[in-house]
């Protein structure tokens, strides 16, 4: 495996590297949910980039960017142990030289939900993906679920500018008790990390509701979840959503299937969580 961080070392690396070439794109501190898209891309391709890079851009001013957990050797060994080819970790200086002023704003999709809590934070994610792809030229790039707005922005990207690369988005891999894995959930205590169970609880309410007891009023829905997260000890919620899966336009009537949507603080930590429920 090999450790690369200028951009001219991993043009370098990239030309001998067969294809289809799949890139893996993370902010490190890794957990199984990160090694099940490095198993996908090493099932599906001939070589495997993973990409380490936590980026500035992406985090607002009052967010975590200085206390974001790191810890890049057990990083390395991990993806190793996984059959990584490259793992590319360039610095801020590398992606964001000095002078930098061009930005990649993808609009409806990036405007609810995370776009309207954390302004710019899509501006940040959808740049720093295009500057990766431009680097590393990929077939395909593996995203999870668990950032499902976030894999419908990238979608987006690839689309409106005519990368050819295939997105594949992976199923979102929780703990045993259902807990969705997250680098953050390091921030949570004993105690917050048994509250933070409350979204996942939340998720299978939805399901319930909507599957088992036929309700089909999307705000009677939303009112139900709501109502269960604000008795939630320990749980500060920012939104619940229900959406059409490739839009992410809230839905009056669940007709067909519904993206819920959760984001909510924990604590120190904030916990995003989502189900596509077909009724």
């Amino acid at each position: 495996m090999q450790t690369i961080t200028t951009l001219q070392d991993l043009r370098q690396a990239r030309q001998n590297l067969p294809e289809p070439l799949g890139l893996v794109p993370t902010m490190g501190y890794l957990h199984e949910g990160h090694l099940s898209l490095v198993r996908v891309a090493r099932r599906e391709c001939a070589s495997v980039v993973v990409s380490i890079f936590v980026n500035p851009t992406q985090f607002g001013p009052q967010e975590d960017l200085e206390r974001y957990p790191r810890d890049l050797p057990r990083d390395l060994t991990l993806l190793e142990a996984e059959g990584v080819d490259v793992v590319w970790t360039p610095t801020p200086q590398i992606m964001y030289p000095e002078g930098y002023q061009t930005w990649v704003t993808v609009e409806q999709i990036a405007a609810p939900l995370e776009g309207a809590m954390r302004p710019g934070h899509f501006r940040g994610v959808a740049t720093v993906v295009a500057k990766l792809f431009n680097a590393v030229q990929p077939q395909r790039a593996y995203f999870g679920q668990k950032d499902a707005q976030q894999a419908l922005v990238i979608r987006r990207l690839v689309a409106d500018l005519n990368f050819p690369i295939q997105v594949v988005v992976c199923p979102t891999v929780r703990e045993a008790d259902g807990l969705a894995m997250s680098s953050r959930n390091v921030y949570l205590s004993a105690q917050e990390r048994g509250q933070a169970l409350a979204l996942y609880r939340c998720l299978e309410l939805a399901r319930r509701l909507i599957v088992d007891e036929g309700m089909r009023d999307a705000a009677a829905v939303r009112g139900h979840l709501e109502e269960f997260l604000g008795r939630a000890p320990g749980v500060q919620l920012d939104y619940v959503s229900l959406s059409h899966p490739d839009t992410l336009e809230e839905v009056e009537r669940i007709d067909g299937p519904v993206l819920v949507l959760l984001a909510a603080r924990v604590g120190p930590a904030r916990l995003i969580d989502n189900a596509l429920i077909v009724p």
